[in-house]
C-alpha cells in the first residue's frame, strides 16, 4: 500500500574464504579476509576516527570495531553469518549514523536537486523517497543517495559516509539556484531495523501506524516520545525501517528496539552483514559497482536515470552513450564450484575479452558463491559461461540475473 493522500492526512509532515561468514559468537579470521576487502572506503591512520552516539553501546555489546569511511564502526557482534541470517529470517538492528544527511531548502530546492541528480525528483510527493545518483558533468557517479521530499521546498538527501563532505561541496559548487544548503549529519542519528519482523517490533514502540507506509515512503512521528523520521527503506533486500532522530536519544531508542525484538530473535548487526546482505540483494556499493568512472547505464541503473526530465549534470553525455552503445555492463554471476570470487579478481569471457569482479563472496541465504562484475555487454545476459581468475587459476562461473535474492512480498 502506497502512502497516498489519505495516508498523508493521517500523518502530517513537519520538518577471503568461506569461513569469513563466521558462526555465532565467532569472529572474522583477519588472516583470511580483512574488513578492508569488504569495504572500499578507508581512512589514513593519522586522521582521528569519528564515533557515532552509539559507540559506547557497541563496545558494551562486544562489537568488533573497525575503521570505515572516517568512522569507527561495528563490523560484527555475534558473527557475520548469524547476523545475516537473522535479518533474512527475523530482524537485525544496524547503527548507520555514519551516513551523511544534506538538507536542501527554499523555493528553488527542487531545481537544484533536479540538476545534480539523475532521477526525477519532481515526481515525488510529500513523504516519498527515491534512490538516485549524484552526478558529475561526465554523467558518472559522485555518489548514490536517497532523496526524501519533506515538502515542495525541503528535501533531505542521505549520502554515503565517506563522501558526505565531498558531496556537500559538490552540491554547493553547483548551486546556481540560490537554494539553502545544510551539511546536517551531526544533527542526526540513523538506525536501520531490517527483516520480516521489523514492522511488528517497531510498532510496539510507536503510535505511528507503520503498515500503511509504502516502500520508499516515510512519516514523521513519535517513537518513545522522541521525534523521528520513520522511512520504509533499507539496504538489505528485506522489509524494514530507517529512523532519523536527534543524537541525544540514541541509546534510548537503540536499547528499546533491541528489548522490543528480543522475543522475536532480533540481534544487533554490523557492517559486515550489511555488506553480505546488500550483495545477496544485488545492490550497488559506491566504490565497487559505481564510482566516478561509472554511468547509470553501465551499472544497470537505467531505472533511476531520467533524461526526459530535462537537462541535468552529465545528461548530454548519458544520452550520447545510450545512443552509441555500451562497452561494458554490470552482471551477476554464480561460481560453478565452491571457490569464492573476491573483489578485484579478473574475469575472462569466451573470446578472451576481460572484465573485473566488483563484489564477490558467499550468499548465506542462498548457499551459493556469488558476485557482480563488469563484462562486455554481449556477456551480460543470464546463462553465459565465464571464468574468474582465482590465484592464477581460471575457475568456471555463469552469469545470472540480478538480484540474486528477492524477498517474498506479503499480499
Amino acid at each position: 500500500m502506497h502512502f497516498n493522500k489519505t495516508c498523508a492526512r493521517e500523518y502530517p509532515f513537519w520538518r577471503c574464504k568461506a569461513d569469513f561468514l563466521t558462526a555465532l559468537f565467532a569472529h572474522v579470521n583477519v588472516a583470511d579476509c580483512s574488513y578492508a576487502e569488504i569495504f572500499p572506503v578507508t581512512s589514513p591512520a593519522t586522521v582521528p576516527l569519528r564515533k557515532t552516539a552509539l559507540h559506547s553501546a557497541h563496545k558494551r555489546l562486544g562489537a568488533r570495531l573497525v575503521s570505515f569511511g572516517g568512522w569507527e564502526m561495528p563490523l560484527e557482534y555475534s558473527g557475520i553469518l548469524a547476523e545475516h541470517l537473522a535479518v533474512r529470517n527475523t530482524a537485525g538492528l544496524f547503527d548507520v549514523s555514519h551516513m551523511g544527511e544534506i538538507e536542501v531548502r527554499g523555493d528553488n530546492a527542487l531545481a537544484l536537486v533536479q540538476w545534480v541528480t539523475c532521477n526525477d525528483a519532481s515526481r515525488l510527493i510529500d513523504g516519498q523517497a527515491q534512490y538516485s545518483g549524484l552526478m558529475t558533468s561526465a554523467g558518472t557517479f559522485v555518489d548514490d543517495l536517497l532523496v526524501h521530499r519533506i515538502s515542495p521546498t525541503h528535501y533531505l538527501l542521505c549520502v554515503n559516509a565517506g563522501n558526505q563532505d565531498r558531496d556537500f561541496q559538490h552540491i554547493v559548487d553547483q548551486n546556481r539556484f540560490g537554494a539553502e544548503l545544510e551539511n546536517a549529519g551531526p544533527r542526526y542519528t540513523q538506525v536501520a531495523l531490517q527483516g520480516p519482523k521489523a514492522l511488528e517490533i517497531l510498532q510496539r514502540l510507536t503510535q505511528v501506524q507503520l503498515a500503511p507506509i509504502g516502500y520508499y515512503y516515510f512519516a514523521f512521528g513519535s517513537v518513545l516520545g522522541v521525534d523521528c523520521l520513520v522511512a520504509r527503506t533499507g539496504y538489505t533486500g528485506e522489509d524494514g525501517f530507517e529512523l532519523y532522530f536527534a543524537p541525544e536519544h540514541s541509546e534510548k531508542i537503540w536499547n528499546a528496539i533491541l528489548e522490543s525484538g528480543e522475543r522475536d530473535g532480533l540481534i544487533p548487526c554490523g557492517l559486515g552483514a550489511r555488506n553480505t546482505l546488500r550483495l545477496e540483494a544485488g545492490m550497488c556499493l559506491y566504490g565497487r559497482e559505481i564510482d566516478e568512472t561509472t554511468t547509470p547505464w553501465e551499472a544497470g541503473l537505467g531505472c533511476i536515470c531520467k533524461p526526459a526530465k530535462g537537462k541535468f549534470l552529465g545528461s548530454d553525455i548519458l544520452l550520447e552513450q545510450k545512443q552509441k552503445g555500451l562497452t561494458r555492463k554490470l552482471t551477476g554471476f554464480e561460481m560453478n564450484d565452491r571457490l569464492i570470487a573476491r573483489d578485484g579478481y579478473a574475469v575472462r569471457c569466451g573470446d578472451g575479452e576481460s572484465g573485473q569482479v566488483t563484489s564477490g563472496g558467499p550468499a548465506p541465504k542462498l548457499k551459493k558463491n556469488i558476485g557482480m562484475a563488469y563484462v562486455p555487454p554481449k556477456y551480460a545476459t543470464p546463462g553465459v559461461e565465464i571464468e574468474v581468475i582465482i590465484r592464477g587459476q581460471a575457475v568456471a562461473a555463469h552469469t545470472v540475473s540480478l538480484p540474486f535474492y528477492k524477498r517474498e512480498r506479503q499480499a
